[in-house]
């Protein structure tokens, strides 16, 4: 079973990796792209039902993924929230946690960590029927 995903991310040569990868190691299936604030918050509204994890990366054209972050804070339990950026430094980890990141991944060096815990959700959600459950980063 696919997992809906909205990508937040401004590079189309990360994109261009990014989006495959997802698809092949996490059977993630990507409902949206957006690569500003705005769009990936206009994505969470439109999608509102229709996402299961939103992959958000912090630095973008316009806005901060921060923004992004904020605007999902209020959401469903089965929806995820997770930070891949190049910068997860632990002050930037923190303050991801607590705007309501369900875990924050380094892009050059957590890959597989990112992987992985988008598989534990889909794994998750194939025991628990139709929700994820509460899994915890």
């Amino acid at each position: 079973m696919h997992l809906k995903a909205i990508i937040v991310e401004d590079s189309s040569t990360i994109l261009e990796t990014l989006i495959p990868a997802m698809s092949e190691l996490a059977n993630l299936e990507v409902v949206a792209i957006a690569g500003t604030a705005a769009s990936a918050i206009n994505a969470l509204a439109q999608y509102a039902n229709d996402w299961d994890v939103v992959v958000v990366d912090l630095f973008l054209k316009q806005g901060s993924g921060l923004e992004v972050l904020r605007a999902c804070k209020v959401r469903k339990m089965n929806q995820k929230a997770i930070v891949l950026t190049n910068y997860a430094t632990a002050d930037i980890r923190r303050s991801c946690l607590v705007l309501g990141a369900d875990a924050v991944f380094d892009k050059s060096t957590e890959l597989d960590r990112f992987f992985d815990f988008c598989n534990s959700l889909g794994s998750s959600r194939q025991k628990n029927g139709s929700g994820l459950g509460d899994i915890a980063s």
